[in-house]
């Protein structure tokens, strides 16, 4: 019973003591710093061992310049334990705010001199001390000892981030690939650190340095790390044939098969390489890869030169679809070929009905799994939307929601139905759909959904008759019939006839994307201008600034004007799903990557 009182009461004390050093840390950060002072000197009188308490006791003078109070305190400690590095640190740090610099070096000198080999954690606490008063060289010191009396530590994080402030690019790269040859997992947020540094200009200082420093490394020792990271550098300097070079290197080693391959090859029809794409994906074709990889690299090149084609292109497209169906023939391996066809068929040759019987007849011809006759479904169904077929479409919607329950095809049904019935009017029952959908597992149909949701609401509260909506909803339909031009004229509408409504910022946005896909560059920049000069604090003012700086940059060839609107984006936008791209951007046209 004794016991159970004495751990009550130390809780209890414990729990008061952790209070009043919040307390105290917050009257700091308000500058009070007698009353954090005040409760900095009960917590130290009560537990003279506890270091944090005496820390707070010596900045709370330091910060009152009363610098002869908190140099006792330090010094009586170091007289008592005279190897203490870290109070080392503190009593050189004190020196220096009062501007007493050598006095200050001596310090830290004796806390360098001090530091214990033998101790596996110390090297890390004293580093991380030196950091806090930004004594890199010092931290980076005690890095690197540590790491030499400790095969096992490893400070390559510590390091590399060091090295970096410091502008030490090579030995900050070199870490952090030692830091990967122990610990691949972490090559994700390597890559991520390194993208501060590397930008898509080859020429740039930290590109030209990493890439001599993985050539370097791949000469010493052939490690397949460093065909990944040259393989990744030359995909941020969109330099694809070079990346090509060391995926077949990777593919040849890994013999994992030939996904990094096909990855490639889709970002490069990112980045309206398809040249270098098609290239990427015709050595899938000639390998001994597997017949589904082969596939899917004929469904990319196909889909890419289907994105990218005229109509004149049209009848070769048709025979290169014929030329894999001979090869492969029109089985459940060719699903994704045959559903791609059938969108071609619709979508760019106006034959509804044709692709309609051929997606039917798939059906009856094969004895399909319930995703696949429900991807050929949903299909059927954007078909008969886009040839307006509003209920019929709806009933196959609804069939794939109901034979894939959960599945993200249901989702992206029910998703698919809310859409319908928003092109029809039904707006009522749209916002039904897009509640359920608002806490989608899939985060993209989620934000979809969203997005839709807040154009109905919004622009129904303000007018009970929905005319903008409706007259919105139409252009939207006929954007997604690829009817660019009405849907332009029916956006126009709503800018002409409902100037002040709240749906006139999305007007403006949706008539600009089709504008730049008309080529129509100038209208495009007027739209995204008057965004911003008319709705500056509205919720599309960051992709109108995000959208026109892209123009400028690709389009109209004005970096200059394109860096102001990614800077904008990057000082008073941070929330935007655009800031990273839009940071990553500024700093290419800003051509100085080194923080």
């Amino acid at each position: 019973m004794r016991f159970l009182f004495f751990c009550l009461v130390l809780c209890i004390s414990l729990s008061a003591s952790a209070q009043s050093e919040q307390l105290a840390k917050n009257y700091m950060q308000q500058g009070q710093y007698e009353k954090a002072l005040s409760v900095y000197q009960k917590l130290f009188d009560r537990y003279p061992n506890r270091i944090n308490y005496l820390l707070g006791l010596v900045e709370s003078h330091q910060q009152l310049e009363q610098f002869e109070q908190a140099e006792a305190i330090l010094k009586k400690r170091i007289d008592q334990n005279p190897n203490n590095a870290q109070l080392l640190v503190e009593l050189g740090h004190h020196y220096d705010l009062q501007g007493k610099s050598d006095q200050a070096r001596i310090n830290y000198n004796k806390a360098i001199a001090a530091y214990d080999n033998t101790n596996l954690n110390h090297a890390y606490s004293l580093a991380q001390t030196f950091e806090k008063y930004n004594l890199l060289d010092e931290a980076a010191l005690i890095y690197e000892k540590g790491m030499q009396d400790n095969p096992r530590a490893n400070y390559n994080v510590q390091l590399a981030k060091i090295y970096g402030e410091q502008g030490k690019l090579e030995k900050m790269f070199s870490s952090y690939l030692s830091l990967l040859q122990s610990q691949p997992n972490y090559i994700n947020i390597v890559q991520r650190n390194f993208s501060d540094y590397i930008v898509a200009d080859p020429t740039n200082e930290a590109n030209i340095i990493f890439k001599k420093l993985l050539i370097k490394k791949l000469q010493q020792n052939p490690d397949i790390l460093y065909n990944e990271m040259l393989s990744w550098l030359f995909v941020q300097q969109k330099e694809f044939k070079k990346a090509f070079i060391h995926e077949k290197a990777i593919y040849k080693r890994k013999e994992e098969g030939p996904q990094g391959i096909i990855d490639l090859a889709r970002i490069a029809i990112s980045e309206k390489d398809l040249k270098s794409a098609t290239e990427i994906l015709n050595y899938i074709l000639e390998t001994s890869a597997s017949k589904d990889m082969k596939l899917t690299a004929h469904k990319i090149i196909l889909k890419a030169k289907i994105d990218n084609s005229k109509k004149k292109e049209y009848k070769s497209i048709v025979e290169q679809y014929n030329k894999v169906f001979e090869e492969y023939g029109k089985s459940r391996e060719t699903i994704g070929l045959q559903v791609d066809y059938a969108h071609f068929l619709a979508f760019n040759q106006d034959k509804k009905q044709e692709a309609i019987a051929f997606l039917k007849d798939l059906i009856k011809r094969e004895r399909l799994s319930r995703f696949q006759s429900s991807r050929i479904k949903m299909k059927i169904a954007d078909i008969l939307v886009l040839d307006q077929k509003f209920n019929q479409a709806l009933i196959y919607y609804t069939q794939v929601q109901n034979a894939l329950k959960n599945n993200f095809l249901a989702q992206d049904a029910r998703f698919k139905v809310a859409k319908t019935s928003y092109y029809k009017g039904d707006f009522s029952w749209a916002q039904t759909q897009l509640d359920v959908l608002k806490s989608s597992t899939s985060q993209l149909i989620a934000n979809d959904a969203m997005e839709l949701s807040l154009i109905i609401s919004d622009n129904s509260q303000e007018d009970s008759t929905q005319t903008a909506l409706k007259i919105f909803a139409r252009g939207d339909l006929l954007a997604f019939q690829n009817k660019n031009e009405e849907a332009i004229a029916q956006y126009q509408e709503i800018l002409t006839n409902h100037k002040g409504e709240k749906i006139e910022d999305e007007a403006f946005l949706r008539q600009a994307k089709l504008f730049e896909k008309q080529e129509q560059f100038e209208n495009a920049k007027i739209n995204y201008l008057k965004i911003i000069e008319f709705y500056p604090e509205d919720i599309l003012v960051d992709d109108a600034y995000y959208w026109l700086a892209e123009l400028y940059t690709n389009q109209l060839g004005e970096p200059e004007k394109a860096k102001e609107l990614y800077e904008k984006i990057i000082f008073n936008h941070a929330d935007s799903i655009y800031f990273v791209e839009a940071r990553k951007k500024y700093r290419a046209l800003r051509g100085d990557a080194i923080n």
